[in-house]
């Protein structure tokens, strides 16, 4: 059994930033892709961003140049760094990962809030 648990979260004013920060549990070395989904209030869940181990990055079109989603130097870690926060960006934000040999776990969720 393997798990994601997510740090970082909060409330911040628009034009603000937040980093979000997520651990793999310590049997699951072999992370192959890491990132960030994220679900507003009535809304599906949607990505924000992923990294893979080869450093890959994708982005939603929403947060690109505001968003960087990186790995730690210990590969079952990932960090988002989010600047510029918008109240459109209020949302749980899920982190993600998945391996071959786990197949796809998600953390159990951190709450961002933007006000104006």
């Amino acid at each position: 059994q393997v798990q994601l648990v997510e740090s970082g979260g909060g409330s911040v004013q628009a034009g603000g930033s937040l980093r979000l920060s997520c651990v793999g549990s310590e049997n699951w070395f072999s992370i192959t892709t890491m990132g960030w989904h994220r679900q507003a209030p009535g809304k599906e869940r949607e990505l924000v961003a992923i990294v893979t181990s080869g450093d890959i990055t994708e982005y939603a079109d929403s947060v690109k140049g505001r968003f960087t989603v990186s790995r730690g130097a210990a590969r079952n870690t990932v960090f988002l760094h989010m600047n510029n926060l918008q109240p459109e960006d209020t949302a749980v934000y899920y982190c993600y990962g998945w391996s071959t040999g786990f197949g796809q776990h998600w953390g159990q969720g951190t709450q961002v809030t933007v006000s104006t």
